[in-house]
């Protein structure tokens, strides 16, 4: 499930070698830059990888699913991560096992039966994360992390890259972790090594992780109203404000609302906390009110699915 990496390896992890003596000739499309600090920098390739070499330290990113695998279309499990690391080295004449992971994304691609839209059309809001609509694609943000569901076949049109065979035709939703820095405070360790990405250990909390991270999207499902439970008009109008509720992406993303309005003045103290109030009510209320969408319960299958053959 690791697709782009950055790694970075220095002389303390390394003793004795001098990388911009030693590493470049193992490289294709050298370049030899000289920057501001009059430090040099050597960069090249290794396949689809970027490699960036200076004196003490030696940088490396990209997508290692496609650098191993062809395509980061495939999966790539654990014994493919310290195959391809072994391989790494190899290639390198480097212990890339004891480099440090500065970017780590973890990713799966799932065949679904509708159009990618359909799917992202019914996720909402996650909570302490900011979530940005594209037409492809949903992105939710912190600081050091994002989520991103898109249509993996548009990227790939868009890129002008080939699409493979199997996933021609198909309609195909890509879910992406992406640890965009401070990887080591995330998984609560002083810093992640390459070697820990195929720990059998790490690699479960990994994939854990990833679930987890769709999982705590709030799902805006369809509503229909239950008069079987429906006694009176308040309960009637209580379907009806938690339909409008879950239109907008849940209890969450309408108490954000609200409390935008009540800061910039256009509600005053006693109608915000009324209309909160009213939220939340007509959410309590909704056991057996709401039914899942089909989509959503299909994805929700196959993302379960999807951890159960990590190894």
């Amino acid at each position: 499930m690791i697709d782009t990496i950055q790694l970075k390896l220095t002389a303390d992890d390394v003793r004795g070698v001098n990388f911009l003596e030693e590493t470049p000739c193992y490289l294709n499309d050298v370049g030899v830059h000289t920057y501001t600090d009059d430090e040099t920098t050597i960069t090249g390739t290794v396949g689809n990888l970027k490699i960036y070499v200076k004196k003490y330290r030696l940088k490396l990113e990209n997508s290692l699913c496609k650098w191993y695998l062809g395509d980061n279309y495939k999966t790539m499990r654990r014994g493919d991560v310290q195959c391809a690391v072994e391989r790494l080295s190899d290639t390198l004449h480097l212990p890339v096992d004891k480099a440090t992971v500065t970017r780590l994304d973890v990713a799966k691609n799932i065949i679904v039966k509708h159009p990618v839209s359909v799917y992202l059309n019914h996720l909402g809001q996650m909570k302490y994360a900011t979530r940005l609509e594209q037409p492809n694609s949903v992105y939710y943000s912190t600081s050091n992390k994002c989520l991103c569901i898109y249509d993996k076949n548009q990227e790939q049109r868009a890129k002008q890259e080939p699409i493979p065979e199997l996933y021609q035709d198909r309609n195909v939703l890509r879910i992406e972790q992406r640890y965009r820095r401070r990887v080591g405070k995330q998984f609560n360790v002083a810093a992640v090594t390459c070697a820990m990405l195929y720990d059998e250990q790490f690699y479960i909390q990994m994939v854990k992780r990833w679930k987890q991270a769709y999982t705590d999207i709030n799902k805006i499902n369809d509503i229909i109203p239950n008069f079987e439970c429906m006694r009176t008009v308040k309960e009637f109008k209580d379907c009806a404000v938690l339909a409008y509720v879950e239109a907008v992406g849940g209890e969450l993303a309408m108490c954000s609302h609200i409390n935008e309005a009540h800061k910039q003045g256009k509600l005053t103290n006693k109608p915000a906390h009324d209309l909160r109030q009213t939220v939340k009510s007509a959410c309590r209320l909704g056991k057996g009110l709401t039914v899942k969408s089909e989509a959503i319960t299909e994805l929700d299958e196959k993302v379960l699915k999807a951890i159960r053959y990590y190894r």
